[in-house]
C-alpha cells in the first residue's frame, strides 16, 4: 500500500492522488484514460480515486479560467471593506449582497484594520466608479471602503503545490 503524505477531514491521500491531483489542477480537461497511462493505473481504479476526492471535498469543482481583459473586464482593484458593526447578521448581510455582485470574483474575510478583501473586475475606471458608489457603498453597515488599483499581474494561479 502507497504511504500516507496527506490527511484532510478524515480522508487520506496517497502518492498516487496527488499525483492525479497535480494532472487536473494543469487540464482538468484530461480524460480519466489520459491520468490512468501517467499514473501507471487503469481508469477504474483512477475515476474512484477522483469520484473519492470529489465526494471528500478535496476536488470542490471544475471551472474554465478565462482572461478578464480578452473579454473586456480591463480593470482590476482589490477593496479593503470594513464594517460599521461586526455581529454575525451585520456579517451575513454583507456577505449576501456581495455574493449577488457578478463584478466581485473573491471575498475573504482579514484580520486587521478591514474586515474583507474583495477582488474586483470592471470594464474601465468609470464602471468602477459607478460600482463602489452605486453598489458597494450602498451596502447597509459598509463603513470604510479603500481601493487598490492592480497595475500588473505577476503571479495567477489556482494551482495548491503539495
Amino acid at each position: 500500500m502507497a504511504k500516507q503524505v496527506a490527511k484532510q477531514d478524515n480522508l487520506s491521500l496517497d502518492k498516487t492522488d496527488l499525483e492525479i491531483l497535480k494532472y487536473l489542477q494543469q487540464n482538468a480537461r484530461m480524460t480519466v484514460r489520459e491520468i490512468a497511462e501517467k499514473v501507471h493505473l487503469s481508469t477504474t481504479p483512477v475515476h474512484e480515486r477522483i469520484r473519492r476526492m470529489e465526494e471528500g471535498g478535496v476536488i470542490t469543482q471544475y471551472v474554465t479560467l478565462v482572461n478578464a481583459a480578452k473579454i473586456g473586464k480591463g480593470l482590476m482593484v482589490i477593496c479593503y471593506v470594513s464594517l460599521k458593526q461586526h455581529s454575525k447578521n451585520a456579517g451575513a448581510k454583507f456577505i449576501k449582497s456581495i455574493m449577488e455582485m457578478n463584478e466581485v470574483l473573491e471575498c475573504l474575510t482579514i484580520s486587521g484594520e478591514f474586515d474583507f478583501m474583495l477582488k474586483v473586475i470592471t470594464e474601465n475606471m468609470d464602471a468602477y466608479y459607478h460600482f463602489h458608489v452605486n453598489r458597494l457603498s450602498e451596502i447597509e453597515n459598509v463603513g470604510n471602503v479603500q481601493s487598490v488599483f492592480v497595475m500588473g499581474v505577476i503571479k495567477d494561479t489556482k494551482q495548491v503545490v503539495y
